[in-house]
């Protein structure tokens, strides 16, 4: 394996089938870009004259769309930043705190990260998409799906006020499990 001896950015980011590291190697003197998506190289481009611009392409199970921008700061210094589905990464994973919720926890000494899709109450664990089965129930709604040997439910309740609006929590035998914050 060659060294990445002009990798210039790095990013983690969090979709619903888990997080994806994207790696940026820019070769200022070759012209050459390089896009890896969690390890694995999606594009390459050798001697580009044209130094500055942009590289598309998708990360994980939904094909979420990526672009890294290239652009020119001062004399021979470039800025890289990212966006996702159109948006900044920043104002991205903002948006994505307010339609998913995100657990992870440890059953039988494996990690599990667990994710809802408020829009959609698809439930995502460890980047497979969840069977659910969803009922009603007298303060709201349940989903239920299991984890290896464990029966997980997501609660849906109502907080009573419009401002905050729904409140999901996480139950997994019988343990309320604390959302986590990425």
């Amino acid at each position: 394996l060659e060294k990445m001896t002009d990798l210039v950015a790095v990013w983690e980011v969090a979709l619903s089938d888990g997080v994806h590291k994207i790696e940026f190697e820019h070769g200022t003197t070759s012209g050459k870009r390089v896009v890896y998506v969690d390890g694995k190289e999606e594009i390459r481009k050798e001697w580009m004259f044209k130094l500055v611009g942009k590289e598309t392409f998708t990360v994980g199970a939904a094909k979420t769309k990526a672009t890294i921008n290239i652009d020119a700061v001062s004399g021979f210094a470039y800025e890289y930043t990212l966006d996702i589905n159109g948006k900044s990464l920043k104002k991205y994973m903002e948006n994505r705190s307010k339609t998913t919720n995100t657990w992870v926890l440890s059953l039988d000494g494996m990690e599990y990260r667990v994710v809802l899709e408020k829009d959609t109450m698809d439930v995502w664990c460890n980047g497979e998409k969840m069977e659910t089965a969803g009922e009603f129930v007298e303060d709201g709604t349940e989903t239920h799906f299991s984890v290896g040997d464990h029966s997980c439910c997501i609660k849906a309740v109502s907080s009573g006020k419009r401002r905050e609006g729904i409140i999901h929590t996480l139950i997994v035998d019988d343990r309320e499990i604390p959302e986590a914050v990425e």
